[in-house]
């Protein structure tokens, strides 16, 4: 589904990606482990259009993003990719359906049909009873879970994480990995998860261990 070739990133004279090769199944849960430095972060973007590498290419099926223009990019993501970060990054003044409708909203979807997927999508995750909570009146694995809800709501193809796990106790944590796997075996959803996490990486498909810029074979 998801092929990358060649990619290499500098930020001035610091070269962060030397040559990365890999490729994502649909379907896969996928885990990118390695020291801090070692270039996770930085290839995340990458495979998720945030950014754009210095040399080699990135294809989604037949699409190559790097012939994209921005504006073409932007609307990609917005309806082939879903983002879950360490800490949620929900928006503090809207409630949880409000921040899960605004992937739809920018993606042009009419307000009455946002607002409808975005409840399901919050009752499928448990949470039908948090629907006008704000961030504030959430727990910790629940803002997580809104999160992850945004992230679905365009139906993307492939979710990234970044440190999913990261800031939530052992509970919370051991039931948003649980949820990953429900996910793809209801909605054959992709994962692309980086993590220090080593026993979410254990049980994940396959894990890219990362070191210096370059994968470790």
């Amino acid at each position: 589904m998801i092929s990358a070739t060649g990619i290499t990133k500098s930020f001035g004279k610091l070269q962060v990606l030397k040559g990365i090769d890999l490729s994502i199944e649909r379907g896969e849960i996928v885990s990118i482990v390695g020291p801090s430095g070692a270039g996770k972060t930085t290839l995340l973007q990458i495979l998720g259009t945030l950014d754009r590498p210095d040399s080699g290419l990135v294809f989604y099926e037949q699409n190559n993003i790097n012939e994209m223009k921005d504006k073409d990019i932007a609307d990609f993501r917005n309806k082939n990719i879903g983002f879950v970060f360490q800490f949620h990054q929900l928006l503090p003044e809207f409630t949880a359906v409000e921040n899960v409708m605004i992937p739809l909203l920018i993606g042009k979807t009419k307000l009455a049909t946002a607002e409808k997927r975005a409840k399901e999508i919050l009752d499928f995750m448990g949470l039908k009873d948090r629907l006008e909570h704000k961030p504030s009146e959430l727990s910790g694995g629940e803002k997580q879970r809104v999160a992850v809800a945004r992230a679905l709501a365009n139906k993307p193809d492939v979710i990234f994480a970044d440190e999913p796990s990261g800031s939530l106790d052992t509970q919370n944590r051991e039931e948003l990995h649980q949820l990953f796997f429900n996910l793809r075996k209801e909605l054959n959803q992709t994962f692309v998860i980086v993590t220090h996490d080593e026993q979410l990486a254990s049980i994940t498909d396959r894990t890219i261990h990362m070191l210096d810029g370059c994968i470790q074979l």
